[in-house]
């Protein structure tokens, strides 16, 4: 089974229309969908309107939500800012075996590579192989 992490902008895409591709990954049998409180918060954040946050509701119940794991060190190599510091760190710390994220600016150069056994993604390419 994946261990699959969802950055803030996954879920947020996922929420923001109801036939989202994105919701796709929902239905992915072999996968376990992760993400974090940190995630979450941001994405609340972000949102405007109770129908958006609506329709966030019934697949973040299906998402195990992890903590922020602020001990996992990153190597200064890893050159992300620091508001996407904690995506990547939880999931190192729960083991996710990918991270999916549609932010091209800050993680695309991590792209189809591994971070501390944590290969990043974005959903679609993720999709594209299940």
């Amino acid at each position: 089974m994946d261990r699959v992490f969802l950055d803030a902008n996954v879920l947020f895409s996922a929420a923001y229309s109801p036939d989202s591709a994105l919701l796709r990954l929902w239905q992915v049998r072999d996968a376990e969908l992760i993400t974090s409180a940190y995630a979450v918060h941001e994405v609340m954040a972000n949102m405007a309107g109770d129908q958006m946050q609506g329709r966030l509701g019934e697949p973040l119940s299906a998402v195990q939500i992890v903590p922020e794991a602020p001990h996992v060190a990153l190597p200064a190599a890893i050159g992300l800012p620091a508001a996407d510091r904690p995506i990547l760190q939880a999931a190192i710390a729960v083991g996710a075996a990918y991270l999916l994220t549609g932010d091209k600016a800050h993680f695309g150069r991590y792209y189809r590579r591994a971070l501390h056994g944590v290969r990043v993604l974005p959903p679609a390419e993720y999709l594209c192989t299940k």
